[in-house]
């Protein structure tokens, strides 16, 4: 069993991202795990948030097999497009790989970042678009090789927690979720 999560794992670091510049006009391509090797080159990905009617926000613990920030807690799910690929597109494959959902995102806008994990020495340098759904009907099945646990949380609990444990948390979550509530306030359809 663990020899297909370590392929499974091996084989999305092969895969391609589309290198951008500062304005996020794409470049070229690299493999991902080039894409985030120290200092890391800046690159497309994407941050699905998804709510429920109650408006508590979906967050995953990643597996502890990812290489980037394993075990911390994170958005419903993220990755990258694919070169040409819509982010709508791949967000919604992703969403379906890691959570086991599908529902309708829409972008709210993109939020750049620069982190590096003291632990696997591995640099995530985005150009990230960030997605909102909501999912009224349907249960996560994460998949274990991507998702070790996730839980519905309040947004003002949230916020206490990343207060209170940074450490827990991915570097991105506080500017995704930024940008979410933003949205939420100003744009997003409830």
């Amino acid at each position: 069993m663990t020899e297909t999560f370590a392929k499974a794992i091996t084989d999305r670091e092969s895969l391609p991202v589309e290198l951008v510049d500062d304005a996020g006009h794409a470049i070229g391509t690299c493999p991902v795990s080039q894409a985030h090797q120290a200092p890391g080159q800046l690159h497309r990905a994407f941050s699905v948030l998804l709510f429920d009617d109650a408006g508590r926000v979906l967050l995953q613990q990643r597996a502890a097999v990812k290489t980037r920030f394993p075990s911390r807690w994170a958005n419903t799910c993220c990755g990258h497009p694919a070169p040409g690929e819509p982010v709508a597109a791949a967000a919604a494959v992703r969403l379906a790989e890691e959570m086991g959902l599908a529902t309708s995102c829409t972008e709210v806008g993109v939020y750049r970042y620069r982190a590096e994990d003291p632990a696997t020495g591995r640099v995530e340098f985005e150009w990230d678009h960030v997605l909102l759904g909501k999912l009224s009907v349907g249960v996560p099945r994460p998949d274990p090789a991507e998702v070790a646990d996730y839980a519905w949380v309040e947004l003002g609990a949230l916020r206490e927690a990343m207060a209170a444990d940074p450490a827990g948390y991915t570097p991105w979550l506080a500017g995704v979720l930024e940008l979410a509530e933003r949205a939420l306030t100003e744009t997003w359809p409830r």
